[in-house]
């Protein structure tokens, strides 16, 4: 496959802007999910934040031009997608973050690549290379050093810490799951801003379902901050972020753009460290350090040309 071209500075300066800014929003969206957790049920902030979302989302596609009409199979797609994207994934992300410290959740998720890397060889013939499978056993080493110190160093203690790792890896799954079909034939027919639109709106019906389900009918935490929070991952996280990401793939390519993905967990574990106390040592920081250089490496080797990549979706 034919790598991406390098970009003059024109094409740089265009993205350098909106690379910036989804890149900041993703970084701080894991300690905002943190600080979401209170009176609220998880299941009905999730709901909250994609009702909100799919809200602006149709508001964008009709602003940009883009049609709000699915057909039946379109809906359905739309649907299965939405809901393990919006609903699964984030039941069990909201769940681990109340068990571990926010960059941790992070940086388990990004990981993602792996899944998606793998899925997409085995449903959409895409090609791995030999430096993908090396990079991504660095990363998993690099997991598996961090976790071993977070087990035994957790105050929660080692039940707690493998039951957000585990809950984070079940999110990872179900978002890699989704990711692989928003890059498939059926989506790229489809325009940006409807799927999206219409799959925030599926999941956030789901969401709402299962939170009256397993923690009856609706609350709300009119407080400040919680309104605040939810907007920032309503709107921001959610309704701009995704544009703004999909435009700069547009620009530079997947393989450069899937780089958020190194960066936003730096991001998110340095203000896991300043508002979470999150106590580094020295296995912690290698861990650390062997993840991303791990990812970094697995990027490399898929700088090769998908018109529509996979998402971490913060």
């Amino acid at each position: 496959m034919a790598t991406e071209p390098p970009l003059n500075r024109a094409a740089q300066l265009r993205v350098l802007v909106p690379f910036t800014i989804v890149t900041l929003i993703w970084g701080g969206t894991w300690l905002v999910i943190r600080h979401q957790l209170g009176i609220v049920p998880p299941s009905w902030s999730i709901a909250y934040r994609f009702a909100l979302a799919a809200a602006a989302m149709f508001l964008y596609a009709r602003f940009a031009g883009a049609s709000l009409r699915l057909a039946a199979r379109d809906h359905a797609f739309a649907a299965v997608t939405g809901v393990a994207l919006f609903g699964l994934n984030f039941q069990f992300v909201y769940r681990a973050e109340g068990h571990i410290a926010s960059g941790l959740v992070a940086l388990v998720f990004a990981m993602l690549i792996v899944p998606n890397t793998l899925l997409a060889r085995a449903f959409l013939g895409q090609g791995v290379s030999r430096r993908f499978f090396a990079g991504s056993a660095v990363a998993v080493g690099g997991l598996a050093l961090l976790f071993w110190h977070e087990l035994s160093a957790s105050a929660a203690g080692p039940r707690a810490t493998l039951l957000g790792i585990g809950l984070t890896l079940a999110g990872v799954m179900a978002a890699s799951v989704a990711n692989v079909m928003q890059a498939s034939e059926r989506a790229r027919r489809l325009p940006v801003p409807t799927l999206l639109a219409w799959g925030m709106a599926y999941g956030a019906l789901a969401d709402a379902a299962f939170a009256w389900i397993t923690a009856g009918p609706p609350r709300f935490d009119p407080s400040l901050s919680y309104v605040v929070g939810l907007a920032y991952l309503g709107l921001a996280a959610s309704a701009v972020a995704f544009p703004l990401y999909f435009g700069v793939i547009q620009a530079i390519g997947p393989g450069r753009a899937a780089y958020s993905s190194v960066l936003v967990p730096v991001l998110a574990m340095a203000l896991s460290t300043v508002f979470e106390a999150y106590r580094w040592t020295v296995p912690a920081a290698l861990g650390v350090a062997l993840v991303l250089a791990g990812l970094v490496i697995a990027l490399r080797a898929k700088a090769s040309g998908q018109a529509r990549p996979v998402s971490d979706d913060r």
